[in-house]
């Protein structure tokens, strides 16, 4: 390999150690495989079924633990495996700088599908790979709706695929959508930054007046309570 990579004329290395880096990071990207815990949901949600007619005992707990049991089922399939959820995160987190890309990339005279594929490439990841399958049902002429309909996991990821249906139907321009679109996202995510630290700061204060109000209650509001009984019996 080094010598190979010796022989390489110089203006080629850098090419190539880039394209290595690329493919590395792709690797790295997709996320380690983690055990199927939906095989497990059916058989809890029985063992609490019967669980519930073994401490309920007779045939009147049966409606119950049919009750529970499906209450469990249902509430076990509700729960997003952590690595959806991650993936989920970073592909929001990773929008509004796609919708950036994509702009510049139609302003320079890009179509549609290969400034995709340009911010796909330059973005990676979870958001990356569902913009490299819009891109390739576009190009394979699926309708708009159907290509774009890959974006509709991620969050805010339905609004660039309306602006994007949108253009695709009246020929109005896409890139003046996706930056209002990016400029909006960042906004409404320092908003939820800013309320997450005032809720913080309050949660904050809470236990410290826990603590206070029994202290306030026994010594201030206490003796009050106690004189004036005494003074009354």
């Amino acid at each position: 390999m080094a010598g190979t990579r010796a022989m390489l004329p110089p203006a080629v290395r850098p090419v190539t150690a880039l394209a290595t880096r690329r493919r590395l990071a792709r690797l790295s990207d997709s996320p380690p495989p983690e055990p199927d815990l939906s095989r497990l949901v059916r058989p809890v949600a029985v063992l609490s079924g019967l669980a519930v007619l073994v401490i309920g005992g007779g045939w009147l707990s049966v409606p119950l633990a049919i009750a529970a049991a499906v209450g469990v089922d249902r509430a076990l399939r509700r729960i997003e495996p952590p690595s959806v959820r991650r993936r989920r995160l970073r592909a929001a987190a990773d929008l509004p700088l796609a919708a950036d890309l994509l702009a510049a990339a139609l302003r320079a005279g890009a179509p549609v599908d290969q400034a995709m594929v340009a911010v796909a490439d330059a973005l990676a990841g979870p958001l990356g790979s569902r913009l490299s399958r819009v891109a390739r049902a576009l190009r394979l002429g699926a309708e708009p709706a159907e290509a774009w309909r890959h974006l509709d996991a991620v969050p805010g990821g339905e609004r660039l695929a309306a602006a994007a249906i949108r253009s695709a139907a009246s020929g109005a321009a896409l890139a003046g959508a996706a930056t209002r679109l990016a400029d909006d996202l960042r906004a409404g995510r320092s908003a939820a930054a800013e309320a997450a630290a005032r809720r913080a700061g309050v949660l904050i204060v809470l236990p410290l007046g826990l603590c206070f109000l029994p202290a306030f209650i026994l010594a201030g509001l206490v003796p009050v309570i106690v004189a004036v009984l005494g003074d009354v019996l």
